[in-house]
């Protein structure tokens, strides 16, 4: 069975910048989410946003423009937005699991009330024509909950639900709960794609073992760790490139000049670059030392000086 693969959207990371220089240098992707779109109390949405979504930086991606909200003003208000750029698909983000985005009933934090989500679906498929989808975790509190919310669910034509296995409670920590996802798949009629700690060939082999029903997977903080993961899994090798920290260099610096172009100042690039790096040095020997050669690196130079020295060592 053919597989599909998804760039899961990490808020900060994979922008229009990121997304088209992965696609150049190391491919595997069939489809990019777009971070969210969020509002601060005013229908209002921020240039970032915008220039996000802007086709002529997505004009050789399938891009998903995605929603973070437990409105329905704010639903209708970016389907009118996305549609006039000629986007025909919206992702709701019912995954996040960060405290400051639950305790305002968003993200994982709204599962847990199956009425609202019922509410907002039901204007959005009335007054619009939109093709919605979902990105979900299995609940905030217990992954039980996701189960009531499918009855409802499976009354929309929505084209997929995206499950991250695991509960919002526990952000990025411990095991992903793969007799859960069983579950959601035993109690919708919905298509499933599985997300969740795809960090190799081997683990993506696993869950399709695991899983025979599922076709699409989605790669959140794995493709950034490992940008080569997707094109891999594509060709079915383990096996590294031979000028595999060539192409590396390249993109890194592709994505280091235009973040330093769009941003101001030192102290902004650093910041930017040392969160890049967090996931980076997971693909290293050493991971700890990797990155704490970034960390100590305190100006544009300096920075320049380790990522050399780490690339040399491989």
């Amino acid at each position: 069975m053919s597989i599909t693969l998804l760039s899961s959207p990490l808020q900060g990371f994979t922008d229009f910048r990121f997304r088209n220089a992965f696609n150049h240098y190391f491919g595997g992707i069939d489809t990019f989410y777009a971070p969210y779109i969020r509002f601060n109390n005013k229908l209002i949405i921020k240039n970032s946003y915008q220039r996000d979504l802007q086709l002529e930086h997505n004009s050789e991606l399938e891009v998903i423009p995605q929603i973070m909200t437990n409105s329905a003003d704010e639903f209708l208000f970016v389907v009118d937005y996305i549609q006039e750029l000629g986007y025909k698909e919206l992702n709701w983000n019912l995954g996040c699991p960060y405290p400051m985005v639950t305790k305002r009933g968003m993200g994982s934090g709204l599962i847990c009330d199956p009425e609202k989500i019922n509410h907002i679906l039901e204007r959005v498929h009335k007054e619009t024509d939109i093709l919605v989808s979902m990105k979900m975790r299995m609940g905030y509190e217990n992954p039980e909950e996701i189960l009531d919310v499918f009855p409802i669910l499976d009354t929309y034509p929505l084209k997929n639900i995206a499950i991250h296995a695991r509960i919002g409670k526990q952000l990025y920590k411990g095991g992903v709960n793969l007799e859960a996802f069983q579950k959601c798949i035993e109690s919708t009629k919905h298509k499933l794609y599985y997300n969740g700690d795809i960090t190799s060939v081997a683990k993506l082999k696993e869950m399709q073992t695991r899983f025979p029903s599922i076709d699409h997977f989605m790669i959140g903080r794995g493709l950034i760790a490992d940008p080569f993961l997707p094109s891999m899994i594509k060709n079915n090798t383990t096996t590294y490139p031979e000028n595999r920290w060539e192409i590396f260099r390249e993109f890194h610096d592709t994505i280091y000049h235009q973040y330093d172009a769009a941003l101001s100042g030192p102290t902004p690039i650093k910041m930017k670059m040392q969160g890049f790096w967090e996931y980076f040095s997971q693909s290293f020997s050493n991971p700890q030392k990797t990155f704490k050669k970034i960390k100590k690196a305190n100006n544009p130079r300096a920075y320049q000086q380790a990522v050399a020295e780490i690339l040399k060592n491989g």
